[in-house]
């Protein structure tokens, strides 16, 4: 069967569409890479190992703080580490990356679309469904949210959309007898990159399509014809250097007992089992991660679409419809002995609603049946974008064509699109708009020297999740955020009701770009509130008080775990001591002899405290350290910010 779904002339990139995607691209994400500073936990600690592989040359090994650590491939490391080589040791240098990835998923997400639903979309703009989709994924919540923090999982979705476009194209070229190796190689590249970004996570994903959609399709005799040894070489290629490496410089040591180690223990058994088979089963040692309930987790991939989310129930339901319509329709054309495949509007409907009903299917399916944080869904949106994507476009051909295989289509999709807008937008436009402007008018003014954190509540059990300080917003905290809060009321009234009257006038097009410049708003007035809820989340401010007075031979202590204050060790270029902190990211690799001694107990504090060198001691208990400290020297208070109080013995 054939694959293909328009003419090379119809698949061709449309420059509006692209300076749409670009511009949209530009303001979220160029406009966030100064402010705010880096967070503490994974965002810093990601970080600061890229700064060390530079530091020591070493881009095998990773380390935090001096420690090695095994948790995660090093593909993210070694983007931020080039960045930082180029433009210097920046935050905003080391997240550059990030945003570039960001870019290449758009247009990745635009090409797919153009490919997948040109023939639904108006003639003169067959790549519509490609850039809805495209404004989607730049514009909903999750992904922009998931790229405020350099964490890896919008690169798998990256990798994911290209490895389902390669092997499409490989499919197509075996219908159309050319040789599929170059798309093979590709797919091949692709799957590497994904590994040594996620580890083999990013291996089972587009595998796991690949085959089920082959046992679907009755094509699995198609893997002879995939080029698979060539296509493994070049894999192992890519990918297998950096693991072998890893293990040979970094081979089983005896661990202590006691603490649920094996006997012997290296980078193989902790990378290769622990973080993931052990993840897998929620078995992993330490366990410093939070669990979503699963039906939370389904919701979540709802919210993080919206707004898109509107038009995501019909889209799915359109995608089902589609898909028995062209099984049925390709059952009657197999008994047909005359028929030509070539050119069948039943394949290429096939293909597209196979395609992307199967993909999200495969992630959720995984995470449900395993270990589950709450960003882990994010690899699936790109396929829901596309979803939503097409049905936005079919509307659009009510008013600029028709499409003779299929004449209700576009008054179907306006429909579905009028209702999901007055049914979802409107009802949630309407009702942020007057509960963001009645915060903002009546939420008091904070008195002069008043801080954030002293009007949040605290819910420490949430904070394994990647977002549980927002739990700890006040109704009196609000008046931190007045100007957020008036930009996001104003933009909802124009997401909701008033891109639902252009859109009931036949304006369909403009009312999408509506939905997509209010949410732009909606978005930088978010990244403007985590802004000024940065000092919760980050220790700058303290980092760059302590580094401006700091002289050779001064110490820097955290009263707890390393993500308590990882930022310290980006922003003063230090090594940091941990007070009662051997938990959690560098404890497994605190075990090899090598290992720097940057743990402490309150005995070595207490020496340190009234020895010669001065000590900054960031904590969150400061009464209670204050105490503790005043029989060994002076306790002064250095610095205060978000929570987080840095005391020093001079």
């Amino acid at each position: 069967m054939t694959n293909s779904s328009s003419s090379p002339t119809s698949r061709r990139w449309q420059p509006r569409s692209l300076a749409l995607i670009g511009l949209g691209w530009a303001v979220l994400q160029i406009g966030g890479l100064f402010t705010p500073g880096l967070l503490d936990d994974v965002d810093s600690v990601y970080i600061q190992i890229a700064r060390e592989m530079l530091q020591r040359h070493d881009f095998v090994t990773p380390t935090i703080d001096g420690i090695r650590f095994f948790d995660k491939p090093p593909l993210m490391y070694w983007m931020a580490a080039g960045s930082m080589h180029l433009f210097g040791i920046h935050d905003w240098a080391a997240r550059i990356p990030l945003a570039v990835g960001v870019l290449v998923l758009l247009l990745a997400v635009y090409a797919l679309g153009i490919r997948l639903f040109s023939a639904v979309s108006p003639a003169h703009a067959p790549d519509r469904a490609g850039l809805y989709a495209a404004l989607a994924m730049a514009t909903a919540i999750g992904p922009y949210l998931y790229t405020r923090f350099y964490i890896p999982d919008i690169l798998i979705a990256l990798w994911m959309t290209l490895s389902v476009h390669l092997f499409l194209i490989a499919l197509e070229r075996i219908d159309e007898r050319r040789s599929p190796l170059l798309p093979m190689l590709g797919f091949a590249a692709i799957l590497a990159l994904s590994v040594l970004t996620k580890g083999l996570i990013g291996l089972v994903f587009p595998i796991l399509f690949v085959l089920l959609y082959l046992a679907i399709t009755k094509q699995l005799k198609l893997l002879l014809k995939l080029h698979l040894l060539a296509s493994t070489a070049f894999f192992l290629l890519l990918a297998a250097p950096w693991h072998i490496l890893a293990a040979l410089r970094n081979p089983a040591i005896a661990m202590p007992t006691g603490v649920g180690l094996p006997a012997k223990a290296g980078w193989a058994w902790f990378y290769l089992y622990n973080e993931h088979i052990a993840r897998f089963l929620g078995k992993r040692i330490p366990h410093d991660y939070g669990q979503v309930p699963i039906p939370l987790f389904w919701l979540l991939l709802v919210i993080w679409l919206i707004p898109w989310a509107a038009f995501l129930p019909a889209a799915v339901l359109d995608a089902v419809r589609d898909l028995r319509a062209a099984k049925a329709a390709n059952r009657r054309f197999d008994s047909d002995a005359d028929f030509s495949h070539e050119g069948v509007a039943p394949d290429r409907t096939r293909e597209a609603a196979l395609s992307l009903l199967l993909w999200p299917g495969i992630i959720l399916g995984f995470f449900t049946l395993s270990s589950r944080q709450e960003y882990y869904h994010l690899p699936s949106l790109p396929a829901l974008a596309l979803l939503v994507g097409s049905l936005l476009a079919a509307a659009d051909c009510r008013f600029t064509s028709s499409d003779p295989t299929a004449p209700d289509l576009p008054d179907r999709a306006r429909r579905q699109a009028l209702r999901g807008s007055l049914y979802f937008l409107v009802p949630m436009g309407t009702l942020l708009f007057l509960l963001c402007g009645y915060l903002c008018l009546t939420a008091h003014t904070p008195r002069p020297g008043a801080e954030l954190n002293d009007l949040l509540s605290s819910n420490p059990a949430l904070y394994n999740l990647s977002l549980g300080h927002v739990f700890d917003l006040t109704g009196s905290a609000m008046g931190f955020f007045r100007g957020p809060l008036l930009t996001v009321s104003l933009c909802m009234l124009f997401l909701g009701p008033i891109s639902h009257l252009v859109r009931r006038r036949g304006r369909t097009f403009i009312a999408n770009l509506l939905v997509a410049a209010s949410m732009t708003g909606v978005l930088l007035a978010a990244h403007e509130g985590l802004a000024r809820f940065y000092p919760i989340l980050g220790s700058k401010g303290l980092a760059l008080d302590i580094d401006a007075v700091r002289k050779p031979g001064d110490l820097i202590l955290i009263d707890g775990e390393l993500t308590s204050g990882s930022t310290l060790l980006f922003y003063t270029g230090q090594q940091v001591l941990l007070v009662n902190g051997h938990v959690n990211g560098p404890w497994f690799g605190s075990f090899w002899p090598d290992a720097p001694h940057i743990f402490a107990n309150d005995t070595d504090l207490h020496a340190l405290w009234h020895g010669p060198n001065r000590v900054f001691l960031l904590t969150y208990h400061p009464e209670a350290r204050t105490q503790n400290l005043a029989p060994f020297g002076a306790v002064k208070y250095f610095a205060r910010s978000g929570g987080k109080t840095v005391l020093s013995n001079r």
